[in-house]
C-alpha cells in the first residue's frame, strides 16, 4: 500500500435526500484501497456552490492526496461537478480526463458527453467520475495505473520520470 489520503464525494440529489444507495461511491472505496486509506467520505446534492466549498475544505484544510468525485459530469442541467472543480483547480491534468473519454467511447457513444475533469489544487489531486456504477468502474480502471506516479510527482518526488 502506498499509504496516499483519500477522500470519495459522491454528487446526487436523490443520494442527498437518502432516496438512492450510493453504489458508485462503495465501488470507488473499494477499487482505491490499493492507493490508501479512505478518509472522508460525504454525499451532497448537485449545488456548484457547495461542491467548490467542499473540495476547497477537503484540499486546504485536510491534506489529502485525492479526491475522487463520483456523478454530475454529464450534460443535464444538475450536472455542476466540472464547473464546481474548475472553479479551484490549480492547472489541469486533461490527458487523464480524456483517457477515460476515450475508453468509454469504445463502450457507448454518450462516453463524448463526458464533461469530467482531472485537476491539481495545491498537492491534491481531484478526479471527476461518472455516477453509473458501471461507468465509474470502468473509467477508474483506465486511470488506476498511473495514480501512484502522478500522486507522488504532484507531492514533489524528485526522481526521474523515466525510471
Amino acid at each position: 500500500m502506498n499509504g496516499f489520503r483519500i477522500a470519495i464525494l459522491t454528487l446526487s440529489d436523490k443520494g442527498a435526500r437518502g432516496e438512492r444507495e450510493d453504489e458508485s461511491g462503495r465501488i470507488l472505496h473499494q477499487m482505491s484501497a490499493s492507493l490508501g486509506a479512505v478518509e472522508h467520505y460525504e454525499i451532497i446534492a448537485d449545488e456548484a456552490d457547495l461542491i467548490t466549498a467542499r473540495l476547497m475544505e477537503w484540499c486546504d484544510g485536510r491534506e489529502l492526496d485525492l479526491i475522487l468525485t463520483t456523478g454530475g459530469t454529464g450534460v443535464s442541467p444538475r450536472d455542476v461537478t466540472p464547473q464546481a472543480t474548475q472553479r479551484i483547480l490549480d492547472y489541469q491534468i486533461p490527458g487523464m480526463a480524456e483517457a477515460m473519454r476515450a475508453a468509454s467511447l469504445v463502450k457507448t457513444p454518450h462516453a463524448m458527453l463526458s464533461r469530467a475533469l482531472v485537476g491539481v489544487r495545491g498537492q491534491t489531486l481531484i478526479v471527476n467520475l461518472p455516477g453509473s456504477p458501471k461507468a465509474v468502474r470502468e473509467n477508474f480502471e483506465v486511470i488506476l495505473p498511473a495514480l501512484p506516479h502522478a500522486l507522488a510527482k504532484i507531492k514533489g518526488d524528485p526522481s526521474d520520470c523515466a525510471h
